[in-house]
């Protein structure tokens, strides 16, 4: 072990600027992960944590998988990088065309990124150059939707709607606008599964089509399901209206699935959950099962070929990054492919869900529980906030759940649950024991 996981000292954690992170509360008393395995992390104090937030919402396959680990070992020996502009290597043209045979209907083109946030804004910025190349580059305007998390690049924070992710960095990007948000509506509280009542709140597109002009309208990016937001479900018909609306005015449909893709919801794609195509899919997160960083955003075949034109030997979407498709990311979701694909994991949700159901509204009698929303293997779990302290109450679940070996993600007063898809009713057992017994102590 060690010497820094063995003990380390608060002055020894300085260096690090942790992400995300309420940093001097975490240095003052550290919560170091040492190792995992399955369904656990392995703590400094050498005690097992239960994952429950599948490391965050990536690791679907669970820890320490031999498919993933075999994949990454053989491909460091053979071959660690290859350039990613002007240049290719076999594992990315194999992971792109197995990505595209998973995704439904036209979106059978894959760009490769690093993470969520590089997903939206190449996703975004694809939007844009589409309408431009087709001869309407009066469309530049780009629509999100309140409480929407797209990430934390100047692009994803824009279209976001989470102030806490805004309000620290200026006007962001101009010419951007946000729909309603879709959380408290009437009659929604403790649904199961989609909630029966919002559609009409797709209508609120309509309000901003007509104060803005449709014609200069590039994209409408939302979540199909809301998770950083706390777990927020589209009402019955809310995307297909969506989906409708943007049809009517020529604007693009971007599905930010990062959170929902491989499994999540018992689908493979958040696309075939609700059965509505979107012109653009964002994915990152449990493509390559959080081992290495990676993203995908899948395009329509019309988007694609929209930039096939001119000189062949032109550059026709300047846009990448570095790592674009690196060969250790490829062989990474290469092996994770395979694991989902043997042990049936981008479906295994569907099978469980009904137990997780059940054991998620099982904490409905509890106090301070003011609403419960779940879906495939997801639950957000809603508290009432302290008065003058909001996300204390949550925070404190955080860590007593830590402290009895299972770990949760909060964001503001809701606990979110989104754990490995190899979870066993043992596991949920557990979970949603050990959450009552948590949720009964807090005043």
């Amino acid at each position: 072990m060690s010497e820094l996981s063995a003990g380390a000292k608060a002055n020894d954690l300085e260096a690090y600027w942790m992400p995300f992170t309420a940093n001097r509360q975490f240095k003052a008393n550290p919560r170091m992960v040492v190792g995992a395995d399955g369904m656990y992390f392995k703590l400094s104090d050498g005690r097992d944590l239960l994952d429950g937030i599948a490391g965050l919402w990536c690791c679907n396959a669970g820890h320490n998988r031999p498919r993933i680990v075999e994949a990454i070992q053989k491909q460091a020996a053979e071959l660690d990088y290859a350039p990613a502009f002007q240049m290719g290597h076999p594992k990315q043209f194999e992971l792109a065309s197995r990505l595209a045979r998973m995704m439904p209907g036209d979106l059978n083109k894959v760009f490769f990124t690093n993470s969520g946030s590089e997903s939206v804004e190449t996703a975004l910025k694809m939007a844009i150059a589409y309408h431009r190349a087709r001869g309407e580059g009066q469309r530049v305007r780009l629509i999100g939707r309140e409480k929407g998390y797209h990430g934390v690049n100047f692009g994803g924070m824009s279209v976001g709607g989470m102030p806490a992710n805004r309000k620290m960095f200026g006007s962001l990007m101009t010419g951007v606008d946000h729909m309603r948000h879709t959380h408290g509506i009437e009659g929604n509280r403790f649904s199961h599964g989609q909630p029966p009542n919002g559609a009409e709140m797709a209508d609120d597109l309509e309000r901003l089509c007509e104060l803005h002009d449709p014609s200069t309208i590039a994209a409408v990016i939302v979540e199909p399901l809301a998770g950083s937001a706390g777990v927020i479900l589209p009402p019955k018909g809310y995307l297909e209206r969506l989906r409708a609306i943007c049809d009517k005015h020529g604007i693009l449909l971007i599905f930010d699935e990062v959170i929902t893709a491989y499994g999540r919801l018992g689908s493979p794609f958040a696309v075939n959950h609700f059965g509505v195509e979107p012109d653009i899919v964002t994915t990152a997160k449990a493509l390559a099962n959080g081992v290495i960083p990676m993203g995908a955003v899948f395009v329509q075949d019309k988007i694609y070929d929209a930039f096939m034109t001119g000189p062949e030997n032109m550059v026709e979407f300047f846009h990448g990054y570095t790592f674009s498709g690196n060969p250790m990311a490829c062989a990474a979701a290469l092996g994770t492919l395979d694991t989902y694909e043997e042990e049936g994991l981008l479906t295994r949700g569907s099978e469980l869900s009904p137990y997780w159901e059940d054991a998620v509204h099982s904490l409905k009698d509890l106090p301070n529980v003011i609403d419960l929303r779940n879906m495939g293997l997801i639950a957000g779990i809603e508290l009432e906030p302290r008065a003058g302290k909001p996300t204390a109450r949550a925070f404190e679940a955080f860590l007593k759940a830590y402290e009895a070996g299972l770990l949760i993600r909060t964001t503001g007063d809701t606990i979110a649950l989104s754990p490995p898809l190899i979870i066993e009713k043992s596991h949920i057992d557990f979970a949603f024991g050990t959450l009552r017994d948590i949720l009964k102590s807090l005043d």
